[in-house]
């Protein structure tokens, strides 16, 4: 079963195809970062525009890649939510024209799944396990029963891990996308310099909006007493605020893991290419660690096409009526 993916959730335009969820036939993603870098982040609506101008061309790659015709395509596959809504709307826009012109099922996938399914292209998994999933969009913990089976333990009540890193870089004039830069410039830094906040939230949920606007004030207030931001001082913030949030995902996802008796644990979105959260999982998790390849980190519409292929054969297809949601939440 050919299933082609489209996920534009964001600031990539992504199309695949995936057969019997496991083969990959096409990879296609075009990025928007050169676009979005000189705003130091995301704007939404040159965000959807963009979409608009590559969602076309995208997918007819993607299609001619996997050395097909549509019409020898099985399925349409789309992420629906959460993410932007502009950017959604886009490609669940297009997924249904097609699907309808086609003649062809349409699948919903939850752009959290696709993450977590992510990790399935070079990992066989056993259940249960615990996947971290962390992106510019949404943060959380979630316990994974089986491969349409799972269970949301936690997620951020504010800002994303993802987008702390974008806001503090371009507060420390770092550039987008401000995870790696952040990383980069943390190599040369003491992360022990400055004790930035760990917010302390119930149980599993996640919190970096105080850790953010604590950076924020220190900018701020250096530069009110006439003190000049060094290069090393850009290090030296970067380290230690990179610290406080791979510190606080660690510790949530070991803690996760340990009261439920889960003994393997995965590392999925965005941010899971992060050198020093994947340190400090590997020194507080005694079990096993998994995380997908660093280009399957980042929004790609491969990780739909597998996750889709689950939910065809659990009959969770959609009409026409489908929508997208900035907020769609994971359940099943």
């Amino acid at each position: 079963m050919k299933i082609l993916a489209i996920e534009t959730s964001c600031d990539e335009t992504a199309a695949s195809v995936v057969e019997n969820g496991s083969q990959v036939l096409s990879d296609v993603i075009y990025s928007q970062i050169p676009v979005h870098n000189k705003y130091g982040g995301v704007v939404p609506e040159i965000a959807s525009r963009c979409h608009l101008q590559a969602i076309v061309p995208v997918v007819g790659k993607a299609v001619a890649d996997a050395g097909l015709e549509f019409k020898e395509i099985d399925a349409v596959a789309v992420a629906n939510g959460p993410g932007l809504i502009g950017s959604l709307l886009v490609g669940v826009s297009y997924a249904k024209a097609l699907a309808q012109a086609l003649n062809k099922p349409l699948i919903p996938v939850n752009h959290w799944q696709g993450h977590i399914s992510a990790v399935f292209i070079d990992w066989q998994p056993q259940y249960p396990f615990l996947a971290l999933v962390v992106s510019g969009s949404h943060s959380g913990v979630v316990e994974v029963l089986a491969r349409d089976s799972f269970h949301l333990l936690g997620q951020s009540r504010d800002d994303a891990a993802g987008e702390a890193f974008d806001k503090i870089a371009r507060a420390l004039g770092l550039g987008y996308p401000g995870g790696p830069a952040i990383s980069l410039a943390a190599e040369k830094g003491d992360k022990e310099k400055y004790a930035f906040p760990r917010a302390k939230m119930e149980g599993y949920d996640l919190s970096f909006s105080g850790l953010k606007s604590a950076v924020l004030n220190h900018l701020n207030r250096e530069k009110m007493q006439g003190r000049k931001i060094s290069e090393q001082d850009v290090c030296d913030i970067a380290a230690s605020a990179q610290e406080a949030i791979c510190d606080i995902l660690s510790a949530k996802a070991v803690s996760a893991a340990n009261e439920h008796g889960i003994t393997r644990l995965t590392l999925c979105g965005g941010v899971a290419a992060n050198k020093r959260l994947r340190e400090l999982l590997a020194e507080r998790f005694t079990g096993e660690l998994h995380y997908p390849s660093a280009h399957f980190c980042t929004d790609n519409a491969v990780m739909i096409g597998i996750a889709a292929y689950d939910l065809f054969l659990a009959g969770q297809t959609a009409d026409l009526s489908l929508n997208a949601s900035a907020r769609l939440p994971l359940y099943f």
